[in-house]
């Protein structure tokens, strides 16, 4: 399901895909919204000038027209919203500075991000925080996105175009001609037709996008302390591990990286639920599958399903990865090839303008937890000269009873795993991130003694 583009009279209509209007009504009345970003660590040292670094990301904005847009609704009949050129669009409300608390640790560091993910944003969806203040003396950029604006892979895409480049594109003309009304009403009159070309293909996608999601109506979940009502609020933790003594371990079980990250993050969370005295056999995990290996700044938006399996949380780690990785193997394509936001769209605007939908999410027993994992670029980045020696994700949402997620990102040779816990809900984040250390520990052992051997 992909964006609609059209020229009409030198006016482009650039209209939000199906998944980006689901996940906009999705997140319509909700204590939190969608969203997703990163926490970009620069080597920066006492010669780093924010003043001329925030020069630099507004020079380097004109290049992502997104950035400068607003999403508005249209006329009835006139088709899904369009993102429009913002011809007030003003950096000054979307890039800030601020001081990290002391001790300028990552505790402190994350509790920004956590601030800046759950506070307001402006028109335009997105905001960048530079962070100073920090213990090493370096300097942080927090960029958030509303997820309406990108997906992990989208999120990519953004970040290549801010990041030091030998060449870059001109920037497109600004602001550019919102459209007419008799070219939105012709636009959507053109995508009702195409519409109509794809129903033959619905009932095949519908079935598909179900398929990969455990159903249309799945056996309840176990019950266990993992889902309770969430609040507004978030807290984070990082665990990190080696990107290439995972793949090798991975590789050694005929499994993926994805598959071997899953197996530490399913038993840890066995661990956390047996200090509460509580044993479960499984767990049902929801996994974003992305519909594309890469995008542009100029083409972010959502293009994802999502995968929903009951992955074992018993027995030696080595035979769960291997049971895990053939779950998801027979779910990865029909999740990649139907997005039942984009599919089931108005059923989810509907939902949610009734108010179902969170209500929904607030008492399902579907899922137990999420997790994400995007691959990020293989080589150190650079801004402003300074090179990004970390970059850690984070995320927020209105997430009903699931009490913890997972956020996961490879980047220069590192895998960064971003534990987002309710507060209340996950009182004991601390214990949960050491139980994942010392599940990576584990699984890792046996490769990260053959990289050891002489």
């Amino acid at each position: 399901m992909t964006r609609s583009f059209a020229s009409v009279a030198g006016a482009v209509i650039d209209r939000a895909s199906p998944p980006d209007v689901a996940m906009l009504a999705m997140g319509a009345g909700a204590s939190l919204s969608q969203r997703a970003g990163a926490v970009l660590l620069l080597d920066s040292g006492p010669e780093f000038d924010v003043t001329e670094a925030t020069a630099l990301l507004a020079d380097r904005i004109r290049l992502v027209p997104r950035l400068r847009q607003r999403l508005v609704p249209v006329p009835f009949g006139c088709g899904r919203p369009v993102w429009v050129d913002d011809p007030g669009f003003d950096l000054r409300l979307h890039v800030r500075q601020l001081t990290c608390a002391s001790p300028g640790d990552e505790r402190a560091l994350l509790e920004v991000a956590a601030t800046v993910l759950t506070g307001p944003m402006p028109p335009s969806r997105w905001t960048a925080v530079f962070v100073t203040g920090l213990n090493d003396g370096g300097t942080a950029l927090i960029v958030v996105l509303d997820h309406v604006l990108a997906d992990g892979i989208g999120g990519l895409a953004l970040l290549a175009a801010l990041v030091d480049q030998p060449q870059r594109d001109a920037p497109v003309g600004f602001p550019r001609p919102r459209p007419s009304l008799s070219s939105l009403v012709a636009d959507a009159f053109a995508e009702r037709l195409r519409a109509l070309g794809r129903a033959r293909s619905f009932g095949r996608d519908a079935k598909k996008a179900l398929a990969a999601a455990g159903g249309m109506r799945p056996e309840p979940v176990a019950r266990c302390s993992l889902l309770r009502p969430t609040g507004p609020r978030r807290t984070f933790a990082v665990v990190r591990a080696d990107l290439a003594a995972v793949r090798a371990t991975a590789h050694r079980h005929g499994s993926t990286v994805n598959d071997a990250l899953l197996t530490a993050v399913t038993g840890a969370l066995r661990r956390l639920l047996e200090r509460r005295g509580e044993h479960l056999e499984a767990l049902s995990v929801s996994v974003p599958v992305s519909a594309r290996r890469t995008a542009t700044s100029a083409e972010l938006g959502n293009r994802f399903g999502v995968l929903i399996a009951s992955l074992p949380v018993t027995g030696a780690s080595e035979r769960r990865m291997v049971k895990i990785a053939g779950l998801l193997a027979a779910r990865k394509k029909p999740a990649a090839e139907a997005s039942a936001a984009g599919l089931f769209g108005p059923l989810f605007r509907l939902l949610a303008a009734l108010g179902l939908y969170r209500w929904y999410l607030r008492r399902q027993r579907r899922i137990h937890t999420l997790v994400s994992n995007v691959r990020g670029p293989d080589l150190p980045l650079a801004f402003a000269g300074a090179t990004i020696r970390q970059v850690i994700p984070v995320a927020v949402a209105e997430s009903g009873n699931v009490t913890v997620s997972f956020e996961i990102l490879s980047y220069a040779g590192t895998v960064f795993i971003t534990i987002i816990a309710d507060p209340d809900g996950v009182p004991d984040l601390d214990e949960l991130a050491a139980d994942l250390r010392d599940e990576l520990a584990g699984i890792l052992a046996p490769a990260t003694a053959c990289r050891a051997a002489p």
